[in-house]
């Protein structure tokens, strides 16, 4: 499966979770494990740079597949810092695609965003 078929797949469980649990929800990895994906919480990553290397050096929110990340939020507006830490886990995951998702909306679609690494 792509990325883009995952992405396309989350998006829809996204919208469904919140139209029956509303605003304000964080994390459901459970109706995507439902739907079979291989879901990580709380992903640690390493960091390396230069001669410092840390075991932990961040934490992915959701990682589905070993292929995209979910960046989860539940704020009152996403911030241009939210879509710049989402790409730097990208571009340190070697991955191709995150969505960053503001569970604090009223019609989700206008939370769902798409962030894309040589994709």
């Amino acid at each position: 499966m792509t990325e883009n078929d995952i992405s396309y797949r989350i998006i829809g469980a996204a919208i469904e979770i919140h139209k029956t649990i509303g605003p304000g929800l964080l994390e459901s990895a459970y109706e995507l494990r439902e739907m079979g994906f291989d879901v990580v919480q709380q992903k640690a990553m390493p960091f390396i740079y230069k001669e410092v290397r840390q075991d932990v050096g961040y934490r992915i929110d959701l990682m589905i597949n070993n292929k995209v990340i979910i960046e989860v939020k539940s704020i009152e507006n996403i911030a241009p810092v939210h879509f710049a830490q989402t790409l730097t886990y990208l571009r340190l995951s070697n991955l191709k695609l995150a969505l960053l998702i503001n569970f604090n909306t009223k019609i989700l679609k206008y939370g769902i965003h798409r962030i894309v690494n040589n994709l």
